[in-house]
């Protein structure tokens, strides 16, 4: 893997052996979750065995999303996971403002990274705020399921803005570009690769996963084509003959922004 993750797989902890497919599926994170995966009468048992698990490093970077700040639930799952030595970053659900994120930056080691996501509307709205609230936190996502209800879109295109701000956001914090939200249909794989498609186009990077079968669609999505791969290749070449800006001999005007991208471009194609 290189500094890029492209697929997130969450894994609901109450079910160590899904877990524990999770970690050997070949995702790039393994995000274990505490929340919406998990029945009340189970987070208990949820926390306690992904703390068991995390008690030890394990062989793929784990995150846990823990049960959102308003809950009976969440000050538990903080104290129980914060500290344990498997465990790579937190997932915060429904994160409202940066008063949220400095709430748990202040509870958890400071070299704990943290990732926001965003599922309302007033969320969305404060995204540049929470994007840069804490050194502590790393990234900002959509939770589209939820932002979708309290938006009351039906149409998948009624949350491009929501989603175009989150990116705009990350990247002026000086963010990684956000990863898209999961695809709920487990079936639809072309409809999946259709949506990763997009999420490209609008500045995502990677996308969370509910089944290790949309892993490989997800990545071959986000990995740069034979074609972006050489267009890449030729600008660095130019760009590493002459200096300040210049156009190659089909037209394309080759400046500091567009090296800066073919370097991403190549470094992703790293993965092949």
């Amino acid at each position: 893997m290189t500094g890029f993750p492209l697929t997130w797989l969450y894994a609901p902890g109450d079910r160590p052996h899904v877990v524990a497919k999770a970690l050997a599926s070949g995702a790039d994170v393994v995000v274990i979750d505490l929340e919406d995966a998990v029945a009340p009468d189970r987070k208990a048992y949820a926390r306690e065995a992904t703390a068991e698990l995390l008690s030890e490093p394990q062989p793929v970077p784990v995150h846990v999303r823990v049960n959102a700040l308003t809950t009976p639930w969440a000050d538990a799952d903080l104290a129980a996971l914060a500290p344990a030595p498997g465990l790579s970053g937190l997932r915060l659900p429904k994160v409202s403002d940066r008063s949220d994120i400095l709430h748990v930056a202040h509870r958890t080691p400071s070299a704990l990274p943290l990732y926001a996501l965003l599922e309302t509307a007033l969320a969305i709205e404060h995204a540049y705020a929470v994007a840069g609230a804490h050194p502590a936190l790393r990234g900002i996502a959509i939770g589209e399921a939820d932002l979708r209800a309290d938006l009351g879109v039906r149409d998948d295109a009624g949350l491009d803005w929501s989603r175009s701000r989150v990116v705009v956001a990350a990247r002026a914090a000086g963010l990684p570009p956000p990863t898209q939200s999961v695809h709920p249909d487990t079936r639809d794989l072309e409809g999946l690769t259709a949506s990763c498609a997009h999420g490209r186009t609008l500045g995502f990077l990677g996308r969370a996963a509910i089944h290790p079968l949309q892993l490989p669609v997800i990545e071959r999505a986000y990995l740069p084509t034979e074609k972006e791969i050489e267009e890449a290749e030729i600008i660095l070449k130019a760009a590493a003959t002459t200096e300040g800006a210049q156009a190659l001999p089909n037209g394309t005007f080759i400046d500091a922004a567009v090296v800066a991208t073919a370097h991403r471009t190549l470094s992703l194609a790293r993965r092949r």
